[in-house]
């Protein structure tokens, strides 16, 4: 094949990595990370700087003379062509509901083989499952999938996560949906109950604990039919932990944030590459070069997060109370300070931590005229907005002045709610893939070991990881290695028993 650049595509001024990934993340609401990306091998410094951000941010570049096999194509995953007019790709905001949620099912081929192989040994049919996770339309796939695999299925969704196209096309297919985003938050708690009511779930794959917690609480004599509760997310993990230290959580939970194939994945490349794509729809593609950012939180999303806005040309500070954390930013090559002195320098600020008042009142008047200040990931009043007076939310609002009372104007993103999923398309279809893989992975334990696993929290085991992770390399064209079937493994043979062995063998000779 002959060079992009040769044929005239691109000239070696046109290779701006931060304007492509953008465009193309927000318009398909595919990964970046872990796609092959095709580079030509001219050595202009424009493509090798494109090359190298490419990689940076978590892109295989490969040879733009390499062939796709009829196995990437069949697989919809021939490499991403930077030549190629980013107009030309399915452009999932505009789309109708059926389209859009087509598309995305198009490429969340893991959950579908994994389901599909699960049920042949676990079944679901007539299995009572309620769904309380931001509506969109890789939700819609899993919610169709298990459909298809036999179960009840209900959907429950705050109006401020609910993508309406997706909600009306569901009820257009036979799915249960008590979700608008014209509800008030009365009408949505009334929604939520009514999902109870009618599903009376035995399995609940939840989204911050809100859910089980909400039938806890206010429909306790469901929880004698309750199997087990299936949680997305590291601020619902914890919301169980406290009731489990509490004496008061009854009933199973798998810990679904827990698998390396939803942290690792989900939190680290999924939020953490959306995150970034929304920041740059929202304030420019070119806002986190040059810019101080400050990212409070070194977990998984905010390492995600910190590494590609790094790539972009963002000078970053992280913070975090935890030294082990601030220790690993600090040997990713960032620096750990305080957060009172990161947020007085920052143009950018973001709080990757899950929890409640994590940017406190004080931190607010600490910030800087005009920086910005989004949460990446997200949970109510992770920014201390309730203590501000008077303040009121703007349903859809993408940025704001915010006056802070004895501080600074400074410009708050998407209502200081998640940023990806209330401004943008939420995280990848592919990352999604995994984690509705781990998900179907988690509802067919529950119902497999029913009424023999114990109340409390738990984890996959590895071997659930392996076998989705086997999948997701093979769709993608790559492969593990392979290990010789005998190494001779004996735990006596200790390096000086191998040492004594050979002189022995050699003595011989």
């Amino acid at each position: 094949m002959m060079s992009l650049m040769a044929l005239g595509f691109l000239g070696a001024d046109d290779w701006d990595f931060a304007t492509w990934a953008a465009e193309v993340s927000q318009r398909t609401n595919r990964s970046l990370a872990g796609r092959r990306v095709v580079m030509p091998d001219d050595g202009e410094p424009a493509v090798e700087r494109f090359r190298l951000q490419a990689a940076q941010w978590g892109m295989v570049p490969t040879p733009d003379d390499a062939t796709c096999t009829d196995d990437l194509l069949k697989a919809g995953e021939a490499p991403l062509d930077p030549s190629a007019p980013v107009g030309g790709l399915f452009d999932s905001r505009h789309a109708d509901g059926v389209e859009a949620m087509d598309a995305a099912q198009a490429h969340m081929p893991v959950t579908a083989a994994l389901l599909d192989e699960l049920t042949r040994e676990t079944d679901l049919h007539d299995v009572r499952i309620a769904v309380c996770l931001i509506l969109e339309p890789k939700t819609a796939v899993l919610l169709r999938l298990l459909k298809a695999a036999g179960a009840v299925v209900g959907v429950f969704c705050e109006p401020e996560s609910t993508d309406q196209r997706v909600a009306d096309q569901l009820r257009r297919e036979g799915i249960t949906v008590q979700a608008d985003a014209g509800w008030t938050a009365e009408q949505a708690h009334q929604g939520a109950l009514r999902l109870l009511d009618e599903i009376r779930p035995q399995i609940i794959i939840d989204d911050g604990a809100s859910f089980a917690r909400l039938a806890a609480l206010e429909r306790p004599e469901l929880l004698d039919g309750l199997v087990g509760v299936s949680e997305e997310t590291t601020s619902g993990v914890r919301a169980f932990q406290a009731m489990q230290d509490a004496g008061a959580l009854t009933f199973p939970v798998i810990a679904v944030n827990d698998s390396i194939l939803k942290t690792g994945f989900d939190n680290t490349h999924g939020t953490g590459e959306t995150c970034v794509t929304t920041m740059q729809d929202i304030l420019g593609v070119h806002a986190f070069e040059g810019a101080q950012v400050a990212v409070v939180g070194y977990g998984p999303v905010g390492r995600g997060f910190a590494l590609r806005v790094r790539a972009l040309g963002a000078r970053v500070a992280v913070c975090d109370t935890d030294p082990v954390a601030a220790l690993q930013a600090v040997f990713d090559g960032f620096a750990a300070t305080d957060i009172d002195e990161a947020l007085a320098d920052a143009d950018i600020v973001v709080s990757a931590t899950g929890v409640r008042h994590t940017i406190a009142l004080e931190h607010l008047q600490r910030m800087r005229q005009g920086a910005a200040l989004a949460v990446i990931g997200g949970i109510a009043n992770e920014i201390a907005l309730d203590d501000i007076p008077d303040f009121r939310s703007e349903t859809g609002c993408r940025i704001r002045d915010l006056a802070v009372p004895d501080g600074p104007v400074i410009r708050m993103l998407a209502e200081g709610d998640g940023v990806n999923y209330t401004a943008g398309g939420g995280n990848p279809i592919e990352i999604m893939d995994l984690s509705f893989a781990v998900q179907v992975s988690a509802v067919t334990h529950l119902w497999r070991t029913r009424g023999t696993l114990r109340p409390g929290l738990h984890r996959l085991d590895a071997d659930a990881d392996r076998r989705i992770a086997a999948v997701a390399l093979s769709v993608r064209g790559f492969s593990v290695s392979h290990a010789v079937a005998e190494n001779g493994y004996d735990w006596t043979m200790t390096r000086f028993a191998e040492t004594e062995r050979r002189s022995q063998t050699q003595e011989g000779q």
